[in-house]
């Protein structure tokens, strides 16, 4: 089995280690590292710029838990 690769986003400049047992993780800034969909929830859902590396994980369902914690919504639309 490969080693796993870093890659960093040109947008967020967030790390991503491709390939890691048990999928891709995300190396926040500070924090334990997550998910890409974690990562999708938190930034680039939201960033949405051209060069983002996360593009695969915009249809994912996103869990409660993805969110910060005052971003989580609700349903009172």
């Amino acid at each position: 089995m490969a080693d796993p690769t870093t890659q960093t986003c040109p947008i967020c400049s967030v790390k991503i280690m491709v390939g890691s047992p048990g999928g891709d993780r995300v190396l926040f800034s500070s924090g334990p590292a997550g998910t890409r969909t974690k990562l999708w929830a938190r930034v680039c859902q939201f960033n949405q710029k051209s060069g983002c590396i996360n593009q695969q994980a915009k249809g994912d369902a996103i869990a409660d838990d993805d969110y910060y914690k005052s971003e989580v919504p609700t349903g009172d639309a």
